[in-house]
């Protein structure tokens, strides 16, 4: 998260460091553990020392803030069971791709799969909200619907198998999409829609 070319300035580091000990973490834990050591490091005339524990206690604080994000996903529900959540955020990767949460869902008795996937601060998500702007350049595509969901705005697709997607924005820097296969139908969609909350993730994702 917090990588450096060449020499980094005095207050650039001391920016750093005021930054991480402001993050409401608790005494005695492997990241506060590493701003002190960044603390002495500096302290010491080791800016390079000091930047590695800085980089360290970031990389482990965005491992927590994905953990939580993750958390937001929906279980299973009732006769499904779930594949384990994926996540993409920070670092080289994510200036590219934005962040992006998914999680694989199949019904028991059926086969049928959902998968939900958020995606956010995308360069990607200029495009979808131009169509969301412009609800006529839906009506060109025959098997792309305009779709709400609550005060939410969107699009349902359905191809050729009569598999559904259902693609949300939430604002303008959010994409939430659910796409069914093997049989899933809308209302399997839906379901899962209903089962999250997404207000709260807005809140973790933009907050």
């Amino acid at each position: 998260m917090f990588k450096t070319k060449g020499l980094i300035t005095t207050g650039s580091l001391m920016m750093l460091l005021a930054l991480l000990t402001t993050c409401g973490l608790s005494a005695a834990d492997p990241i506060t553990d590493q701003i002190d050591a960044a603390r002495r490091a500096y302290r010491d005339g080791e800016p390079r020392v000091a930047i590695q524990a800085l980089q360290f206690a970031a990389a482990q604080i965005e491992e927590q803030l994905a953990e939580q994000r993750l958390a937001l996903l929906p279980e299973p529900l009732s006769g499904w069971s779930a594949e384990p959540a994926d996540s993409i955020s920070g670092g080289l990767i994510s200036l590219l791709t934005g962040t992006s949460l998914a999680r694989g869902y199949r019904q028991d008795a059926t086969g049928a799969q959902v998968r939900i996937t958020i995606t956010a601060d995308s360069p990607l998500l200029a495009m979808m909200n131009m169509m969301m702007a412009s609800p006529l350049l839906l009506q060109a595509e025959p098997t792309t619907k305009p779709y709400s969901f609550g005060a939410y705005r969107g699009i349902a697709q359905t191809d050729a198998t009569g598999d559904t997607q259902l693609s949300l924005m939430l604002g303008t820097r959010i994409l939430l999409q659910l796409e069914g296969s093997q049989g899933a139908t809308r209302e399997m969609l839906e379901a899962y829609l209903n089962a999250m909350d997404l207000k709260a993730l807005e809140k973790a994702l933009l907050g």
